[in-house]
């Protein structure tokens, strides 16, 4: 790979999204290059160009784009004034050369206003994965830079299962190659997701536990307080383990009587997560270091087995609010539907450093609290005198409330020697006030202005993921296997704590909880 591809961008940059009139573009993408714009990260002489099949003219684009942005004091509100004066818009469809033909002339236009003879385009894909490969193909046929870089932003899914992801793959591999491509995965542009880099390889205390002889079994957890909402006819055709486990996005267009609706799902990727956690240190921070040893464990762990997975599906509940409607209450809902929208999978990592220790993925809708959270709960200590001492755990709290928290065992004060669980504790809340965390869209697109490869998704670390779950994914879907009702609100299904105790997770009857000071 040229070293070039790995560089910022020099000269005219112009970002072209696709998509502009969605859900996507509005809420995260605009606001995201809103952000980069007011805080000085977009190259200057930066033009962003709309593209959507939606019939608007240049005030109405300006004023949807706007709706999601925050502009609460008047500096704010003029750099949005400033910031959307470079923003333009097209409609054209997906399928057509004219419209590319079209949209080209208009990127020229703006690039023409620069007397830079560098003329870089970044092409952002807000879009289905049904339209992913004319896109890009009447991009790389009409609208493809000849002088200066092309970067091509796509938002996941790659397909259904292994060979739908490799077919999809093999479509776009002639038209992009690898170095040009940014798959993205909002949840690696978070804050703690990122900083999990720095706490693994940069303390040498971790490095020194980080292993099968210290740590008994680890828990990565996703949890929503809401469910499908009317919004379950799509979420149908997927289930919770590629909507979050191994996917982080998906969008589908659904017919009604009167209508299509493009609806789109913003969740997340376990299966990410897991891999910096277990990953081995990096030989450098370079992108290709860091995503070579993501895949290198990924090829470590074994398809997941049916015994090793517990699936859920939320009924109705009834609280001070009112009643909550089950899954199935959903009209766009098949009645018999077997759908999980809870499950809870084992993964073993077959190397030196994790042989025999259980990475438990937990993901649910419609559950008691929303979170996003790792817990590294240690081993027993040896010949431990104090009998009903609970195990160290890390806690590494993702959203909401950012935090690292490591649960210790500490004498309460008195003249007792009873033993209580206390924390040593960093909350972002509290040691970082005076920072702002960006947004993780935000943090991405400024990667690819910067060619940073590391927190992107990779052509092979993506099959390496989708041959761990094709297998359980097509033998759930042929075994129309049941999932556990559970309801709404609950924790989960009610076999939960006997599925993680099964693999030596211990919970602690002391009374512990903590505390979020962003709540208080």
């Amino acid at each position: 790979m040229s070293e070039k591809k790995n560089m910022p961008l020099t000269g005219v940059v112009t970002i072209i999204v696709f998509g502009a009139s969605g859900d996507l573009a509005k809420k995260k993408t605009f606001p995201a290059l809103f952000g980069l714009y007011r805080n000085g990260f977009l190259p200057e002489g930066t033009h962003v160009i709309g593209y959507s099949r939606s019939k608007m003219d240049l005030q109405e684009f300006r004023t949807r784009i706007s709706g999601y942005i925050k502009a609460p004091i008047a500096e704010i509100k003029e750099q949005l004034s400033k910031f959307l004066e470079i923003c333009t818009y097209i409609s054209g469809q997906y399928d057509d050369d004219d419209s590319y033909r079209a949209l080209n002339k208009s990127i020229e236009e703006v690039e023409s206003l620069s007397n830079l003879e560098v003329r870089n385009r970044v092409f952002y894909m807000a879009l289905p994965p049904s339209v992913f490969v004319p896109v890009a193909s009447g991009i790389k046929n009409f609208v493809y830079s000849t002088r200066g870089e092309n970067r091509l932003i796509v938002e996941k899914p790659f397909g259904k299962d292994l060979d739908s992801s490799r077919e999809l793959g093999k479509a776009l591999e002639p038209l992009w190659k690898e170095e040009e491509t940014y798959r993205i995965d909002h949840y690696l542009g978070k804050e703690m997701v990122k900083n999990l880099l720095i706490i693994r390889f940069a303390n040498v205390f971790f490095g020194a536990i980080w292993n099968r002889q210290s740590i008994s079994n680890v828990q990565i957890t996703f949890k929503e307080t809401f469910g499908t909402e009317g919004r379950g006819g799509y979420f149908d055709e997927f289930g919770i383990i590629r909507d979050v486990m191994q996917n982080r996005e998906y969008a589908v267009l659904h017919k009604l009587p009167d209508k299509c609706v493009l609806t789109r799902s913003h969740s997340l990727d376990l299966l990410q997560i897991l891999s910096i956690v277990a990953m081995e240190r990096p030989v450098s921070l370079s992108a290709e270091d860091v995503r070579d040893e993501k895949v290198r464990v990924l090829r470590c762990i074994p398809p997941v087995k049916l015994d090793d997975v517990l699936l859920g599906q939320y009924t109705k509940s009834e609280d001070e609010d009112g009643v909550k409607p089950g899954y199935l209450d959903d009209s766009t809902v098949p009645p018999d539907s077997n759908c999980p929208t809870y499950a809870a999978a084992t993964l073993f990592i077959n190397n030196d450093r994790w042989e025999g220790v259980p990475f438990i993925l937990k993901c649910g809708k419609a559950l008691n609290e929303q979170k996003t959270e790792v817990r590294v709960q240690f081993q027993d200590v040896p010949g431990n005198v104090f009998k009903n001492a609970p195990r160290n755990e890390l806690v590494i709290r993702v959203q909401p409330g950012e935090a690292v928290y490591m649960k210790m065992t500490n004498k309460l004060p008195g003249l007792s020697m009873e033993t209580v669980i206390s924390e040593l504790d960093l909350t972002y809340h509290r040691r970082f006030s005076d920072f702002k965390i960006p947004d993780a869209y935000e943090a991405l697109i400024l990667d690819v202005l910067k060619g940073d490869h590391s927190n992107f998704v990779r052509n092979d670390e993506l099959d390496a993921a989708w041959k761990i779950f094709t297998p359980i994914l097509h033998q759930i879907d042929q075994e129309k296997i049941k999932p556990a009702p559970y309801p709404y609100g609950s924790r989960g299904p009610a076999g939960i704590e006997d599925f993680v105790s099964r693999y030596g997770f211990k919970r602690s009857t002391k009374e512990y909880k903590w505390a979020d000071p962003s709540q208080y």
